[in-house]
């Protein structure tokens, strides 16, 4: 019989949990089954709850996860181990030793090559570097640093927004060949059986589209069946198309430049119409994903945390 405590000034509940380290509610209690970690205590109402020392090791834990380690491996480590490897910034993950280094100067070449409108030269460039480090450490590794350079940039005066648009369209469509590349259930499923089923799309106020293409890159990688409806879809037609498509997650990209209020009430929205089951899974850069997501909301803060997560869908699914 679990132990209610009255009295837990300093405990957080599972949702607090999931907000402060990023950490799935569903994940923890995975964790709790599978590794004995996390151990929360019961409030008065048989909640969970969960002390500063073992959150202060939850979030340890997500900084480890984030650079490449495995939940198996690190979540039956003492603290004090966590904190050396966190450190060290220790990275075990299988091929790290052949993740090459992408140094500024690279990053300084490709942006020289737009200003300098050599088109050819730089989807040479791209393509290249993409043939030689695969499609996932090119999403992560120089996708995602060019645009927050690009955008830099262009706030700064040093290129004019046609070059910016011409770099989007660069990407846009490497990124797509790409993924039209990517084998159906390459993970040694058929089709029917890689799973998740993922729809991807923006609300009809959100017109950029690289978050989208980026995401669906990693999740192609990791055997998902990607059905991507582009850009600015009505909510309604969202939840007839996940419907239609049975997908089991509805994934959402959400700029800087969507009212964070429409990101809100729009994904409050969309979880009211959607079948049971089904989860919302957004990313980008809009602040309300950071402050104000519904509760329920898979919050994707950093691209290589799409892989984790689909990981966690299938090991929950799978219980």
């Amino acid at each position: 019989m679990n132990v209610r405590f009255t009295n837990l000034p300093d405990m957080l509940s599972i949702a607090a949990v999931e907000r402060d380290t990023g950490i799935a509610k569903d994940t923890l209690r995975v964790w709790e089954r599978r590794y004995g970690f996390p151990k929360p205590l019961r409030d008065a109402n048989d909640d969970r709850v969960y002390p500063a020392d073992q959150i202060e090791k939850l979030r340890l834990l997500k900084r480890l996860l984030d650079i490449g380690h495995r939940p198996g491996r690190i979540v039956p480590l003492p603290i004090e181990t966590l904190r050396e490897l966190a450190t060290q910034g220790t990275q075990t993950h299988e091929h790290s030793s052949a993740i090459p280094v992408i140094t500024q100067d690279d990053m300084n070449r490709y942006l020289d090559l737009l200003r300098s409108h050599q088109t050819e030269a730089l989807r040479l460039a791209l393509s290249t570097t993409l043939m030689k480090i695969g499609l996932d450490r090119f999403v992560i590794d120089i996708v995602a640093p060019l645009i927050k350079n690009i955008g830099d940039y262009w706030a700064n005066g040093k290129i004019e927004i046609h070059e910016e648009h011409l770099f989007t369209e660069q990407i846009k469509h490497l990124l797509r060949t790409a993924i039209n590349s990517v084998p159906r259930g390459h993970t040694g499923q058929n089709e029917e059986l890689a799973r998740p089923r993922i729809l991807l799309t923006t609300f009809p106020q959100e017109q950029h589209s690289l978050g989208l293409l980026m995401a669906e890159a990693l999740m192609a990688l990791e055997g998902c069946v990607c059905v991507s409806l582009g850009t600015q879809t009505p909510i309604l037609e969202i939840a007839q198309a996940a419907r239609a498509q049975k997908a089991d997650i509805v994934a959402l990209s959400f700029s800087t430049q969507i009212n964070q209020n429409q990101v809100v009430d729009g994904l409050n929205e969309l979880k009211s119409k959607l079948a049971p089951g089904v989860e919302i899974w957004a990313g980008g850069e809009n602040q309300a994903l950071k402050r104000r997501a519904p509760d329920g909301i898979r919050v994707i803060e950093q691209l290589p945390d799409i892989s984790n997560y689909v990981k966690e869908w299938r090991l929950v699914r799978n219980q």
